[in-house]
């Protein structure tokens, strides 16, 4: 039944059934109308009362009286209800079959829906059953046919060998034949040389004997004569002959050329002491040694981790003096060509440090510090106070200075005397009070010198960068003072030109060990830390060997770094995706041929000497979780900045890193031999990244430095890695969980070198991660993006 029969069956044969039903009571209600109104006028016709009481109805009919008419009225509201309730069902029946007729046919889709999925899965898995059935029948083939050919390359290989076993047997016969008949003719002929041999020894014999006898009578005559000479030379008077300095023989002493006097050895006055001998190469004399007349101390050479110094460099330096004005400063590594002046009187001293392996795990030095704790309390309340060296004031706490610890490190018994007394003859300068004041004496740097660096045309290249180490680099180092003891300091100065052998140890991952004179370090290639969310990384060759590189990221910037031929980065500057650019390092010293890398170019100032208390110099998270960081990071440095260094340089040096305060996160703990950060502890990043995240809104040129370290448990080498490695986790938290961008951060690990706790023990203090805003370091405060 299809569905117009459904609904003729439903819906138009009800409604019909209901019309008919009507009529028959519409006339028995006229029929009740009529009979009440004859019995209510008797003696009066039917039809003329009929006629009298016709009214008419509201739809214009007329009917015998008003009830009639109600009745008409009723009869006709309710066909009119019955057809509306009748349309109504109709409809929501139809509406209800419609629904079921759409219901059927989806269901019968989905039906066929699924069959078809059905079939065609079926058909792909026959596919695929049949595929893997033929390679399986392939592979059985392949592994017959593998048999086959293996069964017959043994057969082969059988067959040769048989075949050489009878070539070889039938050889060995013949050779055996040959050899048997060697033998018969060398045994006759053997028996003819012995023989002849017996003959000939016996001859020999006669010959010997008569040659011993001459030489016997040879020698007698020979002892003879010599006895006769020794008894003449015995009787003659002696002969006195001394060897001279330069190596020559004379008669006597007097008779030996005299040497040729140094202008050095003319200069000493002859009442003063000769000056104590030179170290050997690659290894540096103690600056406290005292003159030849004195015994030096028994502990003063440093410990191999250490950098080798030249002679006289354990007294500590003060820095060179700006000699030109211009766009770039004095450095310390120029003083190796800068002409002394005549009235300087000064001399020029090159001491070559071959890069010697440090052993794999050098002992903690054992510092002596007789001090109490309150005494060391009370002088980290106020540093500016003492001159002397300022440590943690609790158990086995290190030197709060980085450039302190390396002082502690050379295990020498009075480098902390002799620093002393060199902060003793600088004037206490209060720390500086903002940035552009930080740098006031610094020269300045104009704009268009660095956009020309940026802008200059190179050459398009595939190829990812290498950069070059180099062989050797020189540490200039200024000694103003040479301490001859503890209370007497004699003026007098000296360029030191420290040649530092730089040698690759080995390479893990991205990660590089570098032997650099006696000390080791590690260097990171952060490019791939740098490349975060990149759409595209391309490189262009410029002039003197020197690279750019440029990175376009997905929100339409662009990240723009120029290094030089080491590695060092000359330039690096964001640009926004409407074409603003914030600097973010600019170091006019690393556009150079030489290199600057892994060295020290602290040693050419003074020791330095802190004026705040150290808790405004050092926060630890742990100890201080409510601190305004943002108001800690934002403070300028601690000492003046001499010039804008690269950031290598700053990675470098301790004593640069010291002019800049640090934030401790020990409330990542690190476990032993791990970099890994769990993520409750990560969460305890969120203040000090919410703090950074304003510093960068306020000048999104600023840069911060990850400082990694560990204690002292496990190899030096290892501890290096694993420092990096941890710098690097923290790095890549604070990019990827709080959006700060990869470039505002460099990393660099330190391993077990700059101990919080001075102990060989395992210490979770010692395991730690340090930031530092290193801005005012690596940039030119007149480039501030502000």
């Amino acid at each position: 039944m299809n569905l117009r029969s459904r609904l003729f069956a439903t819906v138009a044969v009800p409604v019909l059934s209901a019309a008919v039903m009507i009529d028959p009571v519409t006339a028995a209600a006229v029929m009740r109308a009529q009979d009440a109104a004859s019995h209510s006028t008797p003696g009066v016709p039917a039809g003329m009362l009929l006629a009298q009481a016709a009214v008419t109805c509201s739809d214009g009919s007329e009917a015998a009286d008003q009830a009639t008419c109600d009745a008409i009225d009723a009869q006709r509201a309710a066909e009119q209800q019955a057809a509306q309730e009748a349309q109504r069902a109709a409809e929501q029946q139809a509406a209800e079959e419609a629904q079921r007729a759409a219901e059927q046919q989806a269901a019968e889709e989905a039906q066929r829906a699924a069959e078809q999925q059905a079939a065609e899965e079926a058909q792909r898995a026959a596919e695929q059953q049949a595929a893997e059935e033929a390679q399986r029948a392939a592979e059985q083939q392949a592994a017959e046919d593998a048999q086959r050919a293996a069964e017959q390359q043994a057969a082969e290989e059988a067959q040769r060998a048989a075949e050489q076993q009878a070539a070889g047997e039938a050889q060995r016969a013949a050779e055996q034949q040959a050899a048997e008949e060697a033998q018969r003719a060398a045994d006759q002929q053997a028996a003819e040389e012995a023989q002849r041999a017996a003959e000939q020894q016996a001859a020999e014999e006669a010959q010997r004997a008569a040659d011993q006898q001459a030489a016997e009578e040879a020698q007698r005559a020979a002892e003879q004569q010599a006895a006769e000479d020794a008894q003449k030379a015995a009787e003659q008077p002696a002969t006195e002959t001394v060897t001279c300095v330069d190596g020559s023989q004379a008669a006597s002493a007097d008779a030996c050329p005299l040497p040729e006097k140094s202008p050095a050895e003319e200069a000493v006055p002859a009442d003063k002491p000769a000056p104590a001998p030179e170290a050997p190469s690659g290894e540096a004399a103690p600056a406290d040694q005292a003159p030849a007349a004195e015994p030096a101390p028994a502990e003063q050479s440093a410990p191999t981790e250490q950098p080798a110094e030249s002679p006289l460099t354990n007294e500590e330096m003060k820095p060179a003096q700006d000699a030109t004005q211009g766009e770039t400063p004095v450095a310390p590594q120029d003083q190796s060509t800068a002409e002394p002046a005549p009235d300087a009187q000064q001399t020029e001293e090159q001491v070559l440090v071959p890069a010697v392996e440090a052993p794999r795990d050098a002992p903690v030095v054992n510092v002596i510090d007789e001090r109490t704790e309150e005494e060391k309390a009370q002088i980290a309340e106020d540093p500016s106070s003492t001159s002397e060296t300022v440590v943690l004031p609790v158990e086995q706490g290190a030197a709060v200075l980085d450039s302190d610890k390396d002082a502690d490190n050379t295990g020498d018994v009075e480098i902390r005397n002799v620093r002393t007394l060199l902060r003793e003859e600088a004037p206490v300068i209060a720390a500086p009070t903002s940035d552009v004041e930080a740098q006031g004496e610094a020269p300045q740097f104009e704009p268009q010198v660095m956009q020309a660096i940026v802008a200059e045309e190179g050459t398009a290249t595939d190829n990812v960068p290498t950069f070059e180490v180099p062989t050797t680099v020189i540490n200039n180092v200024t000694n103003i003072s040479n301490v001859t003891n503890v209370t007497t300091i004699n003026n007098e100065t000296n360029i030191v030109n420290q040649v530092n052998e730089v040698r690759v140890i080995e390479e893990i991952d991205n990660r590089t060990i570098i032997n650099i004179g006696n000390r080791e370090v590690v260097r990171s290639n952060d490019r791939s830390r740098l490349r975060y969310d990149e759409e595209r990384t391309y490189y262009e060759e410029l002039s003197r060997g020197r690279v750019r590189e440029t990175i376009e990221r997905n929100d339409g910037s662009r990240l723009v770094t120029v290094y030089n031929r080491y590695g060092d980065i000359i330039l690096r500057s964001r640009f926004t995706s409407r074409g603003d650019e914030y600097v973010l390092f600019y170091a006019p010293e690393a556009d150079r041929n030489e290199p600057h890398i892994y060295v020290d170019i602290g040693y050419s100032l003074p020791p330095m000497r802190l004026t705040i208390p150290v808790e405004d110099y050092i926060v630890t998270t742990s100890r201080a979780p409510d601190r305004d960081y943002y108001d800690f990071l934002s403070q300028p440095p601690v000492e003046r900045v001499e010039r804008v260094y690269s950031i290598d340089e700053v990675k470098s040096s301790a004593r640069i890193r010291d002019k800049v305060r640090r934030i401790d996160l020990d409330t990542i703990t690190f476990p032993t031999g791990s970099a890994e950060v769990p993520l409750a502890q990560a969460k305890t990043l969120r203040n000090v990244a919410k703090a950074m995240e304003e510093i960068l809104a306020k000048d999104p040129g600023e840069t911060f430095l990850i400082e990694g370290h560990t204690d002292a448990v496990g190899s030096d080498r290892s501890n290096l890695i694993l420092s990096d490695q941890r710098a690097e986790t923290v790095a890549n938290l604070l990019t990827e969980v709080y959006g700060i961008p990869p470039e505002n951060l460099s990393i660099q690990g330190y391993g077990e070198r700059y101990l919080k706790i001075r102990t060989a023990e395992a210490e979770q203090q010692n395991r730690r991660v340090a930031i530092r805003r290193v801005t005012s370091l690596v940039r030119p405060a007149t480039t501030a993006n502000r």
